[in-house]
């Protein structure tokens, strides 16, 4: 797996020096400092996961950090980002946050940038990708806290009934394929395509890029009304929906929970998933297949990625406090701890080529190869937001029976390029 550090000149320099200072920062003032620290949850069976590891890490780190306190605070998804949103708004930031998006905050002026809190050898030790979709007006505000890639997941079980041997290389392989898992086999969705309001920007997303384009152009503007991203709809419609092989639920109905949810009860004979996908489907003793997401006519542009995001806040002025916990957050142990537990991507190159390495995680090799050439949406913009909430909303529409697709992605497209003109 090829990866590439960012500053390599700065990361020798550095390593060249006797001491390497968090930010190049001086601390707030003499005495203690109470770090607040807000997270979000990831145990999603309700356990209490998140909230030991980061009370171990903090108790460690305190252990070596005399005059460093830190206070964590464990929100669920439902509500962390509402409830950093409220602290904000209230004057009362915590020091650092670990949620999903960081653009807002930034723009507002409210963060530190990396390279004022990290040490350059840990700065310039992300993953490219994660980097370039942690920048606003290049410069890196949002530091990836975990990562994921997607691919395509097949049920090995019903491959067999319908007689396919080989995986699918091609978007004509992904139609041959359905077809035969609808003549052969009981799948009721023979390929399940989630574009209901839940998570439609990421499925979305996936089709794009593996139909040759994305959300943005070369140089960021947002192009979801392209010739190549119509072309990509315009197939779906005709060869998957319009053919009946995405099963009993309109796709713009079909919640990801939910096809997820009839993978690992053996319905579906493949979409698009993530790792925590591949364990629930093993515990349902679903032996799951999974390549890379095929292209119109062989590869694809990227694998799509994604991240959630820890950052700094500037209000309490603890800049060099925050650095030196954040250096350590992203040690390699710390971040291969994590992202074990949770089934998710190291968001670092060592810790990444470490994980590649050990045999306890084999089963995520190919979510590893595509995550250092990934695509992630453009969390950097802050009409994102906004933009996404359209395309959960409205994508679906593009192949319902009477939808057109060039006329659906034309209005996303012409609203997303009114939000970014209001940025």
């Amino acid at each position: 797996m090829q990866r590439r550090f960012l500053g390599l000149t700065a990361v020798i320099a550095a390593l060249g020096m006797t001491v390497a200072l968090s930010g190049c920062g001086s601390s707030s003032g003499s005495g203690d400092v109470t770090l607040k620290l807000v997270a979000a949850d990831y145990d999603v069976a309700g356990g209490q996961s998140s909230k030991k590891y980061w009370a171990d890490l903090a108790t460690e780190f305190e252990s070596t950090n005399p005059g460093i306190k830190v206070d964590v605070q464990i929100e669920s998804w439902n509500d962390v980002d509402r409830k950093v949103a409220e602290m904000v708004k209230a004057g009362k930031a915590p020091d650092i946050a670990q949620i999903g998006a960081y653009a807002d905050y930034a723009a507002a002026d409210k963060l530190y940038s990396a390279d004022q809190l990290l040490s350059i050898p840990v700065q310039s030790n992300f993953l490219t990708p994660l980097t370039d979709a942690g920048e606003m007006k290049r410069v890196q505000y949002g530091l990836p806290f975990v990562a994921s890639t997607r691919l395509l997941f097949y049920n090995k079980k019903l491959f067999k009934e319908a007689g396919i041997k080989e995986d699918p290389k091609t978007w004509d392989d992904l139609r041959k394929d359905a077809e035969k898992l609808k003549a052969n086999t009981d799948a009721k969705y023979p390929f399940a395509l989630p574009l209901g309001p839940e998570e439609a920007q990421a499925e979305t997303m996936m089709w794009l890029l593996s139909g040759g384009d994305g959300y943005t152009d070369p140089v960021g503007k947002y192009s979801i009304d392209s010739a190549q991203n119509i072309a990509t709809f315009k197939w779906l419609k005709t060869n998957l929906v319009d053919a009946e092989l995405t099963g009993p639920v309109a796709p713009a109905k079909l919640n990801r929970k939910d096809a997820f949810a009839a993978f690992t009860r053996g319905e579906v004979g493949m979409l698009n998933g993530h790792p925590s996908l591949m364990q629930e489907a093993e515990k349902a003793n679903i032996e799951v297949g999974k390549v890379a997401m095929p292209g119109r006519n062989g590869k694809p542009k990227a694998a799509m990625g994604v991240a959630d995001w820890i950052m700094g806040f500037k209000q309490n002025g603890h800049r060099a406090e925050v650095g030196k916990f954040l250096d350590f957050v992203f040690s390699d142990k710390n971040v291969l701890d994590f992202a074990g537990q949770n089934d998710l991507l190291p968001v670092t190159v060592s810790a990444s080529e470490a994980m590649e390495k050990d045999p306890e995680h084999q089963d995520l090799k190919e979510f590893l190869d595509e995550l250092p050439t990934s695509v992630l949406p453009p969390v950097g913009k802050t009409s994102w937001a906004a933009v996404s909430e359209n395309i959960k909303k409205n994508i679906g529409q593009a192949v319902e029976p009477q939808g057109v697709p060039a006329s659906v992605l034309g209005k996303i497209g012409r609203d997303a390029t009114l939000a970014e003109n209001a940025e």
